[in-house]
């Protein structure tokens, strides 16, 4: 196949119309429609590309929101598989019925378009807006991201360095948290299990009383796994206090912390045994928010303090008829910031974004001899980074919103970065709407590819890319209908790979490279319960890339009743690379087609029976090159709130 460029791709726009399915909660906004002197109500609200909540018809960006009952319909422990199959162009690696791990034989690594590292250091995970990556990788750790603890997730898809810098190369994911939005009391417990002695249980509660609201969980998952030496076991707790002093200022704290044990058997062609990863992770965050929405210059905003981190202890294991290991693997990093923001609405029309952020990470990592303790660094190292940004949106005119923004950034190793992002948004009658981005994405250079193992390289420089998207989108039938359809090409340089130089492996930073490509969606919702969706992406890399499939449809169709729900989707993949081409061996590519279902029946008020099979069809396919994944799996039992 040729070439294809942005310029190839733009005339399609004019041959389909397909969705960008955004839902949302929170304060209703509203809209002058250009052609009609009524109001159109817009309660769709999406925090993530902007900081503060906003219409996202006004933003430049593709922002899609999968909101809690899509999170929990199928029943997934955690919240990744869901994303995979309802956000196009978002793809994530997997090995097994549960568990993603880290390290050599892990999974969970992200690619949005193409764009994600090895390990995942360009796609930026946020919980509750704040970044989440181990200090010393700068890669986001999978199995921390439970679906118990979420209330929605909000992925951006493309460059969002100019609110969140570095490692927001490829797109965004946010995670925000559960938290009840009137005065209740309400609890819930699930349980769980099926396939190769898989289990998943847990408890949370929702309490909102005056000015004080809470929201804790608890949550433990295990598995067997479906090979020999592949049982996972994970503990999670989250807990989210807050206090609102008067209706413009609150006090917020939150935290989670996350225990997992797993084990890696290695690629069935050379199986490894011994293998134990034991990971504990930890967050906690500070926030104090603002809303001033009736002052003579309505504005909102926030500062935040927030510290993350971890301990891992890692034995990478043996082949069977090998000798054991004599070391073992350790580290702990963490990542301690602060971010400040304040978005002000100056005159008619206008919303105006000042932000700052600060971040000092890293760690110490180290090989202990398992005979007698004794241990050898491998790195210990600590860098900062400081930036301000400015966002300058304008409606100019009922259909036309111009947004224009730039960060400037400073890496205590990598020096003087800027991410500038220029869009317009064009609001048309009939609740559509056209919109045109251009943005700079970047990603530091990690503490492991500056100063860790034999490649490392002190010299390297930031990987840049820039991003050119144009997008449609349209809400029909009363809002039951939704289409939308995006077009992309982005452009790379300075990308970081480890080459052979004069004999010896080496980091650095290796030209440029392209992707373009064509994401579509739609999803219809009819009054009678009736729920059907299907989404498709399409993605050209000049050079294959790991884990980032060519062509990746998703078809959905379920029913909602009162007393019952059942729901079933086919996820299609083709160009799925899990192995590049060498001198001595061939690419390896995938091609698989997945069936699932699920249903569900209320037993008694809040208590619901429920079971779920995935890969119906016994497919035999990898994601993981060596890692087959199960066939037919089946989970089932009950989700009880009251």
């Amino acid at each position: 196949m040729g070439k294809i460029s942005l310029y190839g791709l733009l005339p399609m726009l004019a041959l389909s119309l397909v969705p960008v399915p955004v839902s949302g909660s929170t304060d209703a906004l509203t809209a002058q429609a250009p052609d009609s002197s009524t109001t159109v109500a817009i309660d769709e609200v999406v925090v993530t590309g902007t900081r503060s909540g906003a219409d996202p018809r006004l933003l430049p960006m593709t922002v899609n929101v999968v909101d809690r009952p899509q999170l929990t319909a199928r029943g997934e422990t955690n919240l990744l598989p869901t994303l995979t199959q309802d956000v196009p162009g978002l793809f994530v690696t997997q090995r097994g019925v549960l568990g993603y791990s880290v390290s050599t034989g892990g999974s969970g690594g992200i690619k949005v378009r193409g764009i994600g590292g090895a390990p995942n250091t360009d796609v930026l995970v946020l919980i509750d807006g704040l970044p989440q990556y181990a200090g010393l990788y700068g890669h986001p750790i999978a199995d921390n991201y439970q679906t118990f603890m979420a209330e929605r997730v909000e992925v951006v898809r493309g460059p969002a360095s100019l609110y969140y810098g570095s490692n927001a190369l490829g797109g965004v994911i946010n995670i925000i948290t559960r938290r009840p939005q009137a005065d209740t009391v309400q609890s819930a417990v699930h349980l769980q299990g099926g396939s190769y002695a898989t289990f998943d249980a847990g408890a949370s509660n929702l309490v909102r009383k005056g000015r004080f609201s809470s929201a804790v969980g608890v949550n433990y998952s295990r598995t067997d796994g479906h090979r020999a030496n592949m049982d996972f076991e994970q503990y999670n707790a989250f807990c989210r206090l807050g206090w609102a002093f008067n209706p413009h200022w609150q006090l917020t704290g939150s935290g989670n912390v996350a225990y997992f044990s797993t084990q890696n058997p290695g690629p069935v062609a050379a199986p490894i045994v011994d293998s134990r990863y034991n990971v504990l992770r930890g967050m906690a965050a500070l926030s104090l928010e603002n809303d001033h929405k009736d002052s003579r210059f309505p504005s909102s905003g926030a500062i935040r303090l927030y510290y993350n981190g971890g301990k891992h202890d890692i034995n990478e294991g043996h082949r069977a008829e090998a000798p054991a290991l004599a070391q073992d693997y350790h580290h702990t990093d963490f990542m301690a910031g602060a971010s400040a923001y304040q978005a002000v609405d100056f005159f008619k029309g206008n919303r105006t974004t000042f932000g700052l952020d600060y971040q000092h990470f890293g760690g110490h990592a180290w090989n202990a001899v398992i005979a007698d303790g004794s241990t050898t660094d491998l790195v210990s190292k600590d860098l900062f980074e400081a930036a301000g940004y400015i966002d300058f949106r304008q409606q100019l005119a009922a259909w036309l919103v111009l947004d224009a923004g730039i960060r400037l950034g400073w890496n205590s190793q990598a020096g003087f970065n800027y991410a500038p992002q220029a869009g317009l948004s064009f609001v048309l009658p009939h609740e559509a709407e056209i919109k045109a981005l251009a943005s700079r994405g970047y990603r530091n250079p990690t503490i492991r590819e500056l100063y860790m193992y034999k490649p490392a390289n002190e010299a390297l420089e930031a990987v840049k890319l820039w991003s050119y998207e144009l997008s449609y989108r349209q809400q029909l039938l009363e809002r039951r209908l939704r289409l939308g359809l995006n077009l992309f090409y982005l452009h790379a340089a300075n990308n970081i790979e480890t080459r052979m130089i004069d004999g010896k492996p080496l980091n650095v930073n290796t030209g440029e490279f392209e992707n373009s490509g064509v994401e579509a969606e739609i999803s219809y919702h009819s009054r009678k319960g009736l729920v059907a969706g299907a989404n498709y992406s399409y993605l050209f890399m000049a050079h294959p890339t790991l884990a980032a499939p060519r062509h990746k449809v998703n078809l959905q169709l379920g029913y909602h009743h009162e007393r019952f729900r059942i729901g079933t989707s086919v996820q299609y993949i083709a160009g799925l690379y899990t192995a590049l081409a060498t001198a001595d061996i061939p690419a390896v590519e995938q091609h698989f087609l997945l069936c699932s279902a699920h249903a569900s029946v209320r037993i008694w008020k809040g208590l619901w029976a429920q079971v779920k099979a995935d890969n119906l069809l016994a497919q035999d396919y990898e994601i993981n090159a060596g890692f087959p994944m199960p066939k037919a799996t089946v989970m089932g039992g009950f989700n009880w709130t009251f």
